[in-house]
């Protein structure tokens, strides 16, 4: 079996980096979706939900570095175009979301829909003992994982 310079099979590893790529399209979105909803958050409870947006979009842009430094790491090109973003995309793009509710709401189905994508990862880096991108995506999700309790716990009140 033929191995790259970090010991790890070239073929699979070339897989691992598309299904980064993918990861990393979708952490775009995710990134966008906060953004906008940070924007355009309106009610009452306006001033807590902006800062907690913010935060959250914070942690996306270091998780999409991350992403895209691992794919280079691997061998490979990160996607960095919005029409990449776009054709990989998975999760639901959240347009003109002001109202608190939905906000919390397109949160928890995005970070489910990239908790199915990290996992996927995490079986295949797991099966090539790729422990550098298997670090990393159990890192975001047990993190994810903790967002999405402390969302639902919001929206049950």
């Amino acid at each position: 079996m033929k191995t790259n310079i970090l010991g790890l099979p070239v073929k699979e590893t070339e897989a691992t980096v598309k299904e980064l790529n993918t990861l990393l399209s979708n952490f775009q979105v995710y990134y966008q979706n906060l953004r906008g909803i940070h924007w355009n958050i309106r009610g009452k409870r306006f001033f807590d939900l902006h800062v907690k947006f913010e935060e959250l979009y914070n942690d996306s842009q270091l998780k999409i570095d991350l992403i895209a430094e691992r794919v280079l790491t691997l061998g490979g090109t990160p996607l960095h175009t919005f029409e990449d973003y776009i054709a990989h995309n998975q999760l639901t793009v959240g347009k003109n979301v002001s109202n608190d509710e939905k906000a919390i709401h397109l949160i928890v189905s995005s970070l489910s829909s990239v908790l199915k994508i990290e996992r996927t990862i995490l079986d295949h880096a797991g099966a090539i003992n790729d422990e550098g991108t298997n670090s990393m995506m159990s890192d975001f999700i047990a993190e994810q994982e903790k967002t999405i309790w402390m969302m639902q716990a919001w929206l049950e009140e």
